[in-house]
């Protein structure tokens, strides 16, 4: 088996987010690998009017993503040992396409995700990102189940 020297975790800010870095971590130790936590927020409106917005918008939004790297850069502190070395990003996109170019671009080993267990016509209907990711990536992918709360 190659070693897996970079793991790239998607994240979501959802109460799972411990059980996927508890996986990374497992597997990080064994390999002495680098855990790379990254989240996707939504990307900008291509189109928001004819005028460029009030300037109260953009810096409350600034100070949003500012707000959700600081928390990502937390997460990675809380969940991961102190000897394992790991970089918080978040970065703006379309979910699928930015994980893919950011997995080739880290030269990441190992893809982690969580997955939501939902129905066939949820799956037809709705973008399920787990099941495009599996689709999509080029290096090997662990999908941990989320439980989903009753």
């Amino acid at each position: 088996m190659e070693a897996f020297k970079n793991i790239l975790v998607a994240v979501d800010f959802n109460d799972t987010i411990g059980d996927l870095m508890g996986y990374a971590e497992s597997i990080a130790e064994k390999f002495g690998s680098k855990v790379w936590v990254v989240h996707v927020a939504e990307p900008s409106p291509d189109f928001t009017g004819y005028e460029v917005g009030p300037q109260y918008i953009r810096d409350l939004k600034a100070e949003e993503f500012r707000e959700e790297h600081r928390q990502l850069q937390a997460m990675s502190k809380l969940f991961l040992d102190q000897n394992i070395e790991a970089e918080a990003l978040l970065i703006q996109g379309s979910t699928v396409q930015t994980i893919i170019e950011e997995v080739k671009k880290l030269n990441a080993d190992l893809l982690i995700v969580g997955t939501h267990k939902h129905g066939f016509l949820f799956n037809i209907l709705s973008e399920n990102v787990s099941l495009e990711l599996l689709k999509k990536a080029e290096v090997p992918f662990l999908a941990i189940p989320i439980e989903e709360e009753k």
